[in-house]
């Protein structure tokens, strides 16, 4: 509205977004303003530099991330606007190797040929063998 109140009134403005006059002249007049523009514009570079990491950096990580882009942050402060935004870290889940097919040890040979369909019962039997962390356990 600050900008275009040259071209409309603002009394026109201020009904089209369904905001008081007097509402505006406040804002235009409170110390808040500047503060909450400044925090919008921090609002933006903390997305901005979540997406860049891939949305994987927790709040020291985005805190050097913003730093290298001469945006200074406290700690806490990054940590209260990013709840308030609701950016939450990835966790990427580590690899780990389930089968070592490189090894010395006798290897059977396949019965099946891969062809998993039974004539008659009882006649084929297969298994799967499944791993899970503990962490995965104790989620079940």
């Amino acid at each position: 509205m600050k900008q275009q109140r040259k071209q409309y009134p603002i009394s026109q403005m201020a009904q089209w977004l369904g905001l008081s006059r007097s509402g505006f002249y406040n804002w235009l007049q409170s110390k808040s303003a500047p503060k909450q523009a400044h925090r919008q514009l921090l609002e933006v570079k903390i997305r901005a530099a979540h997406a860049h990491g891939r949305m994987t950096y927790g709040p020291r990580r985005l805190q050097k991330e913003l730093a290298a882009d001469e945006v200074q942050i406290g700690l806490s402060q990054l940590r209260y606007l990013r709840r308030r935004l609701g950016l939450r870290c990835i966790q990427a889940k580590k690899f780990k190797a389930t089968t070592h097919s490189n090894h010395s040890l006798p290897v059977k040979e396949n019965l099946l040929g891969q062809c998993f369909e039974p004539v008659k019962p009882n006649e084929m039997w297969v298994s799967d063998i499944s791993y899970s962390t503990p962490s995965q356990r104790s989620l079940h």
